[in-house]
């Protein structure tokens, strides 16, 4: 079992209500760390006791919001370590080809993936440059490397976003000892994919196709980010690590 220590670090998540958010956001308790989590959902229930977790309910697309929570968190704390983007969402049905989509929807979609990342990164910045140590994580997909012919082009189009912002990030706060890197999972049973829910078959059928032969979980994308945002990754700034059980190799 690999461990780290975050004892004395400060980070913030979002999407820390629920799946991979959650599970990071547990893990870096786990590990020593004080933790800031963000969400529109409120806290779940394990984390919400945890004496080092801080909590804001709230909008992440509401750029006053997002300011003062990260300002005051910042503040309190005497500064941040480590930033971590995993909120996101997947809207099946409503999401499609963009070609036929409601663009409204593609807005919405833009800025609940890819604004709020924005938004985040304008206020923890000042709170990190200089520290030792200081790290973020973006989390975007396998997906946007590849079409679909079941496309959802507004999550595939945001989340090359996301990918793209975490090196513009890297390269411009280099000189400042802030890294950022971004996560890609590939196919993963959180609340992103409840479609798959109460259907062992299809869940069978969806891990066999990865060649390690299983589905992903929160847990296994949290343990990838967990370690690009520890010391371990120092030297790792500006790359987009797949976390898919192999599944690129088939693409």
């Amino acid at each position: 079992m690999i461990t780290y220590d975050f004892s004395g670090r400060h980070a913030v998540v979002t999407g820390a209500g629920g799946g991979m958010g959650e599970a990071l956001a547990a893990a870096l308790l786990n590990a020593g760390a004080t933790v800031t989590g963000i969400d529109i959902k409120p806290a779940p229930e394990s984390l919400a006791n945890h004496p080092g977790l801080t909590y804001a309910q709230g909008d992440l697309t509401d750029a006053a919001f997002i300011a003062k929570t990260i300002g005051d968190a910042g503040k309190a704390h005497g500064g941040i370590d480590h930033l971590a983007n995993v909120a996101g969402v997947l809207w099946f049905g409503r999401d499609a080809s963009v070609l036929e989509m409601d663009m409204d929807v593609w807005d919405q979609v833009f800025d609940i993936n890819l604004k709020a990342v924005a938004l985040t990164a304008r206020a923890a910045v000042p709170f990190m440059k200089g520290r030792d140590g200081a790290s973020m994580v973006h989390f975007s997909t396998i997906q946007w490397l590849r079409g679909d012919p079941a496309p959802q082009d507004a999550y595939q189009a945001s989340k090359a976003g996301v990918c793209a912002l975490s090196k513009s990030l890297a390269m411009q706060l280099a000189a400042d000892g802030v890294r950022s890197n971004a996560i890609c999972p590939g196919m993963a049973l959180t609340p992103l994919q409840a479609r798959w829910e109460d259907k062992p078959e299809i869940l069978k059928a969806v891990g066999d196709y990865a060649p390690l032969g299983r589905i992903g979980t929160a847990e296994d994308m949290a343990n990838a980010a967990l370690f690009l945002l520890s010391d371990a990754a120092s030297y790792i700034t500006g790359i987009d690590l797949a976390v898919d059980g192999g599944l690129l190799m088939k693409m």
